[in-house]
Order: C-alpha cells, then sequence, then structure tokens
C-alpha cells in the first residue's frame, strides 16, 4: 500500500508539473499581460513600469521557473484584480462549490441507482423503455438550458424559489438539480449497464435459485460488484464539480470557484486562473486514488 501511494504521488506531481507548465506558457500566448492588465489608454512608459514590477520583463522561462518555485513554497501568486493571495480566492469560494456538488451528486446519484436497479431488473419491459427515455432525455438537455426552464418555471411563474442566491437551503434546490440531472442520466444508465452483465453471471442464477426476491438479489449480491464502473465515474464527476460547474454558478449567481474562473479569464488576471486550473487538477488526481483505493474496498480480488 506504501509503496503504491508513493508511485502514485509522484505520478501525480508530474500531471501537475505539466498542467502547470501547459497553462502558464498557454496564457502568455495570448499576449503580453503587462499591455492586456493595463487599461487601453496606458502609455508606454506605465506599461514598462508594469512589466519590471511584475518581473514580465525577464524570460519566459525563467519566470516559469520563478512560478514554480513559489508554488512549491505555498504561494500561487497575488490576484492582479482583486490584488489578495490566490490560493485564499480560491479556498473562500471552495465551501461554496463543494456544497453545490454534493447536493448535486447525492440526488442524482440516488436517482440514478434507483432508476437503474428498475431498468435492469424490469430489462426490456415498459418500466426499462421509460428508465431509457429519462436517461435519454437528461444527458440530451443541456444544464445551461435546464437551468434557465427552471427559474422561469419554478422562479417566475410559480415563484416556489429564489432564481439566485446563496445562504439558503432553498438557494440550493434550482442549480442542485440543474446540474445534477446530467449526472443522473449518466448513472442511470452506467447502473443498469452493469447490473444487467452482472445479473447473468452463475452466482446470481444460484442465488435465485434459493429462492431470493429480485430486489434481494441485486442489492445483497448483484449491486456491490456493479458498483466498481459507477465508482470510477462518480469520481471524475466530483472532480469535475468541485473544479467548478461554470455554466450552473453563472446562471444561478452562485458565488464558486467556476464563477471565479470566469471572472478571471474576464478580467486578464493570469495569477488567478493559473491558480484556479492548479486546483481543478489537483482534485482530480487526488479523486483518481481515492478510487483506486475504493476500488480495493470493494472487492478484495482487486491489487494495488
Amino acid at each position: 500500500m506504501a509503496r503504491y501511494l508513493l508511485d502514485r504521488a509522484l505520478q501525480s506531481l508530474v500531471v501537475l508539473l505539466g498542467v502547470s507548465a501547459i497553462v502558464f506558457f498557454a496564457l502568455h500566448l495570448t499576449g503580453d499581460p503587462a499591455a492586456l492588465m493595463l487599461p487601453p489608454d496606458a502609455s508606454r512608459e506605465e506599461i514598462e513600469r508594469f512589466r519590471v514590477a511584475m518581473g514580465f520583463d525577464a524570460p519566459l522561462l525563467l519566470q516559469y521557473l520563478r512560478y514554480l518555485g513559489a508554488v512549491l513554497q505555498g504561494d500561487l501568486g497575488t490576484s492582479l484584480r482583486f490584488q489578495q493571495p490566490v490560493l485564499g480566492l480560491v479556498l473562500e469560494r471552495l465551501p461554496a462549490t463543494a456544497l453545490l456538488a454534493v447536493a448535486a451528486l447525492a440526488w442524482s446519484t440516488l436517482a440514478g441507482f434507483l432508476l437503474g436497479i428498475v431498468g435492469a431488473i424490469r430489462r426490456d419491459g415498459w418500466a426499462d423503455l421509460l428508465v431509457r427515455l429519462v436517461a435519454l432525455a437528461g444527458q440530451a438537455v443541456p444544464v445551461f438550458w435546464l437551468g434557465l426552464l427552471l427559474i422561469i418555471l419554478f422562479s417566475l411563474r410559480l415563484r416556489w424559489l429564489p432564481t439566485s442566491g446563496y445562504g439558503e437551503l432553498r438557494h440550493l434546490v434550482l442549480p442542485a438539480v440543474s446540474l445534477g440531472a446530467y449526472y443522473m442520466s449518466a448513472v442511470t444508465r452506467l447502473v443498469r449497464a452493469s447490473l444487467i452483465e452482472t445479473l447473468d453471471q452463475d452466482y446470481i442464477r444460484t442465488a435465485r435459485a434459493k429462492g431470493l426476491s429480485a430486489w434481494g438479489v441485486v442489492t445483497r449480491h448483484a449491486l456491490r460488484n456493479a458498483m466498481i464502473p459507477v465508482l470510477t465515474v462518480q469520481g471524475m464527476y466530483f472532480a469535475a464539480l468541485l473544479g467548478g460547474a461554470l455554466v450552473t454558478e453563472i446562471i444561478f449567481a452562485w458565488p464558486g470557484i467556476g464563477r471565479l474562473a470566469v471572472q478571471a479569464i474576464q478580467n486578464r488576471d493570469f495569477p488567478l486562473v493559473q491558480a484556479v486550473v492548479l486546483f481543478a487538477a489537483f482534485t482530480f488526481v487526488a479523486m483518481n486514488i481515492l478510487v483506486d483505493l475504493a476500488y480495493a474496498a470493494l472487492n478484495p480480488r482487486i491489487r494495488l
């Protein structure tokens, strides 16, 4: 276990190093940072002073090495727009994004498992057809369009829920439903497919021969093995949501990391953009390791 974790940690460092390099150099390819960050009417002397003050006058490779050295010391830089450490800004928005991610993933996972189980047990029946239609609709409808429909129906017409905001449970309902619809559909299809494959195994037929009900066979024998591919997808979904749900956070004015990333891009805030991308990459590699560890817990035959 210790050797495995050490190997994965080294691999993760390589991935994060590659991501930091790509983002750093890609941002500088968009143009002169000093000219982009200052007002259009700034004089050449002001641009040059700003370039020297920010270290943009040094060779690009040297700038990256300086940035990398600061990151290794826990300093991700200072936001040019907010004049605050970017790490603090990201961590300040993390609770809102985490709350939205957990809420969206919780209801979508529960609904997806229930629908997937029903579809697998009633395979090729009318219930299975309905489940597949729901799953298809959830993946076909764009998140932004569903979010706008929910606002029009439940906020503007029925006036049950607010259009935007943060802080109360009612503010969470529409963003979580809008964001989780796609994931619910994906989990439904994956659970259904995994269960159908598992239900054809010999040990499942033995369990049925013992007189267990269909739900008993699924919950006591089939579901655990069918969860492994679902766990992989869920881990990646959760990492993606923690990295920032851009569209949903913009539509519902949710003060999370995704909205912060959009503001950073609009303001040409290079340090903040780099911090958000690096945080998202770290979330992905960390979630990958946790999912691999969960594999061994679900199925003892899997060795790390």
